[in-house]
């Protein structure tokens, strides 16, 4: 099972649409990481905020840099 939206609601995880199995590794869909709405900066393979969480790590290093 996992958690929903950070509301500490319990959700039901389907297999084949929230998640499958890969070589005995549990991963996530997009559909998944979409329903909990939002990026946890691990490099899911499906992750669908990808674009965006490069697009902050860019700006970051620009900033430090600065």
């Amino acid at each position: 099972m996992g958690k929903g939206g950070g509301t500490g609601e319990v959700v039901q995880l389907v297999e084949n649409e929230d998640y499958y199995m890969d070589h005995g590794l549990m991963v996530l869909t997009a559909r998944y990481h979409l329903r909990r709405g939002y990026c946890c900066e691990q490099g899911c393979r499906h992750c669908p905020y990808e674009e965006s969480t490069k697009r902050n790590a860019a700006a970051d290093s620009n900033a430090k840099t600065e």
